[in-house]
């Protein structure tokens, strides 16, 4: 889908969709999934959470609903810096990609979706409930329509040249998360720390740029200083 010229690309701001109140139980059934994974109930996040179960099948239907919100919750927290396509450059563009790939991989390599991810693997193949797909779609699946109009619109301006933009994603996903996120939900300790994950994004921005990017655009904005 492309942007119109006069449009910007904005962050997309799934936690708009909850209630503050809303947001403290979803955050007491991610704490939930850290502590009891498996063992997660309505009844157990209500106790949790310290509303009655008439109220979470009022606001999020079944345990899948309640999930659903969940992960949209949790993939919430990956920010996407707005970009003006008017004033879109190469350096903002792999500012841009570099901020999204470091929030990005701060949320996956953390506690709760190293929790939540590995809850979805592990009922994926014993078909134990819908969760897997769940995290599918709220997760990867959601992140990819946050980022392929913002990879449209730098091949709109000419920064970036592709055919498939599901291909290029799945590039510029492939460079940032590489293989830190199954080793994290492997048990591989420490997870990166902030400044490891922030130079490895950095390092991934300016890679896709590499394989994606117009090169005399490149070279206009790495001339003289």
């Amino acid at each position: 889908m492309a942007v119109a010229a006069t449009e910007q690309v904005v962050e997309s701001d799934e936690d708009e969709a909850f209630s503050p109140r809303q947001r403290e139980v979803l955050d007491a059934a991610l704490d939930l999934i850290m502590t009891a994974g498996d063992s997660l109930t309505m009844a157990s996040v209500a106790r949790r959470a310290s509303c009655s179960k008439e109220t979470l099948y009022k606001w999020f239907g079944d345990r899948d609903g309640l999930l659903t919100a969940t992960v949209k919750w949790q993939a919430s927290k990956v920010r996407l810096p707005s970009l003006d396509r008017n004033n879109l450059d190469y350096h903002s563009l792999r500012k841009g990609l570099a901020d999204f790939g470091e929030s990005w991989l701060t949320v996956l390599t953390g506690r709760v979706s190293i929790a939540l991810n590995s809850m979805a693997v592990a009922h994926s193949s014993s078909a134990k409930s819908r969760l897997g797909g769940i995290v599918l779609d709220n997760g990867r699946f959601a992140i990819g329509r946050r980022v392929k109009p913002v990879l449209e619109m730098a091949r709109d301006a000419g920064l970036l040249a592709f055919d498939d933009t599901e291909e290029a994603f799945c590039t510029f996903f492939g460079l940032v998360v590489r293989d830190v996120q199954i080793r994290a939900m492997l048990g591989d300790r420490p997870v990166p720390d902030k400044q490891t994950i922030r130079q490895g994004t950095q390092r991934a921005a300016q890679q896709f740029l590499t394989l994606y990017g117009v090169p005399e655009k490149q070279d206009r904005a790495e001339g003289p200083q």
